[in-house]
């Protein structure tokens, strides 16, 4: 009898279990907190997830709590200001995606319905077992991503969307064992 545990990535950090427990996988409709955590995947892409949490605070100040409309007045000034703050993730390419993104976030007209009609609306419960056997992306991703890209969206490909779909809990890919899995 296999026992439960969590998802693999999040076992030993306190901060990775928290998250893993109390977020990661949740479904998740609020358009505001959808942006916020699409940023933050965003602002992952190349780094481990225990650096954007161990930033997420200052980040959330520096960034108007992901507010789209303070960021998109904000606007691409705010970039030299923010490559100087040890407390958030200093990279350009990055932070003029999180301008770029707010302004196009503002421009659709429900961003939670857009996101989730990806999936019809309902999470998609995939079947892994084993850790290895998760996808870094997949069709749904990819339609996402390119989609994304039309309406004016930076920065983001289908490997980032798939991790956004993953904290926002539009798949499900808690492992057959993770005690939230069924949650």
């Amino acid at each position: 009898m296999v026992k439960n545990t969590r998802c693999r990535w999040s076992e030993g950090d306190p901060a990775l279990m928290l998250y893993h427990d109390t977020e990661w996988g949740r479904p998740e409709k609020n358009s505001q907190v959808l942006f916020e955590q699409l940023i933050l995947e965003l602002m992952q892409a190349g780094l481990s997830w225990r650096t954007v949490l161990k930033k997420r605070e200052t980040m959330r100040a520096a960034f108007s709590g992901f507010d789209p409309a303070q960021l998109a007045l904000k606007g691409l000034k705010q970039v030299d200001r923010w490559m100087r703050d040890p407390g958030v993730i200093r990279n350009r390419l990055k932070l003029e995606a999180l301008v770029q993104n707010a302004q196009a976030y503002l421009e659709v007209p429900d961003f939670s319905e857009l996101i989730w009609s990806f999936v019809d609306a309902k999470p998609i419960n995939n079947p892994w077992i084993n850790a290895d056997d998760i996808p870094l992306l997949d069709p749904i991703s990819k339609r996402m991503a390119g989609e994304l890209k039309v309406l004016g969206f930076k920065f983001i490909g289908p490997t980032t969307c798939y991790s956004f779909m993953q904290s926002a809990g539009l798949v499900n890919d808690h492992v057959s064992n993770c005690i939230t899995r069924h949650e």
